[in-house]
């Protein structure tokens, strides 16, 4: 915030403001007692009220006081009989009327003439005061209580109320395929669940944000494609409230708790403009999979939506990394404020600069999935592509999908840092790079960071030696990949995903590792090939392990010092498997100036000595 500047300035503007108004109401004690200067105060009887976009829009007569009468005698205004009255949220909550009510207004309000219009618009109504007749006195006690709700106007888009869309073209959305969602999603309030009474469906994000506000939708609903369905880590305060405010322990970054976890969708709408839908917490532990198989790419209705964040590019790289990937749209979208013929559609557009962080009202949630419906030609699967190509490309931040086989799996092992914000290193190699003679790396490295989410399908698949995972929008830049936010990793790939050329599931025979050389990394798998010329017996060690959980922390058998006990098998050893550690050196030919010292774990170590 930049000290003296426009944001400052407006804020003490807005504080005076409102110090003003409040002085203003406190010198009127009462609804009855009018101050007494009542030059330009204007005097409305209100005929009929609703609601535009958290403005209060009151028809009202205008009445004039006679000038021989009491304050309370009032006659009507021939001259301008009908206007209509704009009241602010705080203002209509101060005011709390109804119609045939009477409010005196007091400068400094303003009349504003319409053009096409024959009924003035009058603004700046903060310095008004309802008005209690003598005659509604009585009425108006036995009145108060609860006021009735008020009626919500269907907000139309300006390209309805200009007639630029052709209504009879809009898809008619049946009810009889659309499948709720409401009862998969995590709900703590009671099962009962509220009829929402929803209007007719609008296609654009931002039209609704801007007519329903911040607070929430409820009466509307807005259709969109369901672009990509990932997990998101929950946030602590979200995880708190679902656990009843019982601390939450540390969890490894494998993990697949769903009460760490919330359901995420990218959407984006008829114009382009996309939002991030944070569902609640799921109950089960469903796979990714089948939601991705059944929700990307489908039209999804969403309602009962409120504004968590507006984020922007500055504030959420990782989340616009991925609307760049999905950008330009693959086919023609409507431009706001100009005619919705296919010949004013256009691909040509800016990327988008901000995003809405869209999250479910508790107990509120309504969301339908049409998913008998065909794919939108909106939806943009992901562009496979070989590692070959990946480690070719030049941009930064770029979002890549690619299908591997994970040779080597290695945890971050530094106690320093957190259990739950480890990483790991997935060794992965495919067709493309077993195929290379030289230039290119057989084997690379993946990061997986603790903000990535594993489901438990990949962490079992993980586990187990030379598995093939499909990587969906990981982040390369710098020479890395990295799985980040967003990024899913599948046992499957998607259906409709952009294939590569060759079949990069398979590969050409059995894996070839790059040999050692000058040009070897840190942290990277290859093969090293010499003759052992020394063995460093100073750091060698053995121990002796379990023969049947491979326990390695073996204790003396209490009744017996010569035989040893395994407290994971509750047994005792009889015959414990020996493993030693070595650290021998070898003379490579690849490196004949050098001396390359290898640690030789148990297995190694029995077949070289």
């Amino acid at each position: 915030l930049c000290r003296g500047g426009l944001a400052e300035r407006l804020c003490r503007l807005q504080n005076r403001e409102r110090s003003a108004i409040s002085f203003w109401r406190h010198q009127c004690v009462s609804d009855a007692q009018i101050p007494s200067d009542k030059t330009g105060v204007l005097m409305v009887k209100i005929l009929e009220m609703c609601e535009e976009c958290t403005i209060q829009v009151a028809i009202c007569q205008q009445l004039e006081e006679s000038p021989t009468t009491s304050s309370t005698d009032t006659v009507v205004s021939t001259a301008e009989p009908i206007l209509k009255v704009l009241f602010a949220r705080e203002t209509a909550a101060h005011l709390k009327s109804r119609p045939q009510d009477v409010i005196r207004i007091h400068p400094p309000w303003q009349k504003l003439l319409l053009k096409n219009s024959d009924v003035p618009v009058i603004m700046n109504t903060y310095f008004s005061q309802k008005v209690l007749l003598s005659e509604n006195l009585e009425t108006s006690k036995k009145t108060q209580g609860p006021t009735n709700m008020l009626i919500r106007k269907n907000i139309l888009s300006l390209a309805q109320t200009f007639k630029l869309d052709d209504l009879d073209e809009q898809p008619q959305e049946s009810s009889n395929n659309q499948v709720a969602c409401a009862p998969q999603i995590h709900n703590n309030c009671d099962s009962i669940k509220h009829p929402i009474a929803l209007s007719a469906v609008n296609d654009s994000l931002l039209e609704m944000v801007e007519s329903q506000g911040a607070v929430g939708w409820r009466e509307v609903q807005v259709q969109v494609i369901i672009q990509r369905v990932y997990y998101l880590p929950a946030r602590e305060g979200f995880r708190s409230q679902i656990q009843g405010n019982k601390p939450v322990c540390a969890t490894p970054i494998i993990n697949s708790d769903p009460l760490n976890v919330r359901l995420c969708l990218l959407v984006q709408d008829a114009y382009g403009m996309f939002s991030e839908v944070q569902l609640q917490c799921l109950n089960s532990a469903e796979d990714i999979e089948q939601y991705c198989r059944r929700w990307e790419g489908k039209f999804c209705c969403l309602a009962g939506m409120k504004i968590l964040q507006r984020t922007t590019r500055g504030r959420a790289l990782g989340l616009f990394s991925l609307i760049d990937s999905l950008w330009p749209p693959v086919v023609p979208v409507k431009v706001p404020g100009q005619s919705q013929d296919p010949e004013t559609m256009t691909t040509n557009l800016p990327s988008p600069s901000f995003c809405y962080i869209l999250t479910v009202q508790s107990g509120e949630i309504h969301m339908e999935v049409n998913e008998e419906e065909q794919i939108s030609n909106l939806y943009q699967p992901p562009a496979v592509h070989s590692l070959k190509e990946i480690l070719q490309i030049n941009g930064c931040n770029e979002r890549c999908s690619f299908w591997a086989r994970v040779l080597y799996l290695r945890p971050q092992t530094k106690h320093s840092v957190p259990i739950n914000q480890r990483e790991i290193l997935l060794f992965v190699t495919d067709f493309t790079l077993q195929s290379v003679v030289h230039g290119m790396p057989k084997v690379v490295a993946v990061t997986v960071t603790a903000s990535c989410v594993l489901s438990t399908e990949i962490t079992e698949a993980l586990s187990v030696a030379s598995r093939f995972i499909f990587f969906k929008d990981a982040l390369w830049g710098n020479g890395r990949i990295i799985c980040v936010e967003r990024t899913v990793l599948l046992l499957q790939k998607p259906l409709l995903c952009s294939a590569a050329g060759a079949d990069l599931s398979e590969l050409p025979g059995p894996v070839r590792l790059d040999e050692l050389d000058s040009t070897t990394q840190a942290n990277s798998i290859c093969a090293v090939r010499g003759t052992v010329v020394g063995v460093n017996e100073s750091t060698a060690f053995s121990w002796p392990t379990c023969d049947k959980c491979g326990n390695g922390k073996l204790e003396l058998y209490p009744q017996d010092s010569g035989l040893l006990y395994c407290n994971q098998c509750s047994e005792v050893v009889v015959s414990p498997v020996l493993k030693m550690q070595l650290e021998v050196f070898l003379s490579c030919p690849s490196r004949p100036q050098s001396t390359v010292k290898v640690k030789v774990w148990h297995k190694m170590s029995a077949s070289i000595l």
